[in-house]
């Protein structure tokens, strides 16, 4: 079940919208608090694909690796992390339109442990103040080139 949900109409094409979406290389630039990626896995990203970001919150890094668990070209993705008893997913569907590409996106978290289950509304919490508005950046940094 989503608890992260948005969308947005980036003014490109869809096949540029979705290269860039998929370059993790450039998440530090579209998301405030990533500060590091490195590509796991060679080749083009396609299902299984991993690599490991590393994010700065509060003063702290923190490390995570993710692998692309779904993958259709120009179409959608999506991407899990799974660590310490939190297992976030997110998913990103591409629609072509008259105005240039739609992306949606919703994020899905699962905690297993009677200590992660009693914090997840603060987990959640916290994800929606770091990625609930990626997607306004990743239109920023697409559409400014």
């Amino acid at each position: 079940m989503a608890f992260l949900e948005s969308s947005v109409i980036i003014q490109k094409p869809i096949d540029e919208v979705f290269a860039v979406a998929t370059d993790f290389s450039k998440s530090p630039e579209i998301m405030k608090t990533v500060v590091d990626v490195e590509s796991l896995t060679e080749g083009p990203v396609r299902e299984g694909y991993q690599f490991k970001e590393v994010r700065e919150i509060r003063g702290r890094k923190s490390a995570s690796i993710i692998e692309v668990t779904d993958f259709e070209q120009n179409k959608s993705y999506s991407v899990r992390s799974a660590q310490h008893g939190i297992d976030l997913r997110y998913h990103y569907t591409f629609i072509e339109t008259t105005e240039g590409t739609k992306v949606e996106f919703n994020g899905e978290l699962e905690t297993l442990g009677l200590r992660n289950t009693l914090m997840k509304p603060l987990i959640k919490k916290i994800i929606k103040k770091e990625d609930a508005n990626h997607l306004g950046k990743m239109k920023t940094f697409i559409e400014e080139g």
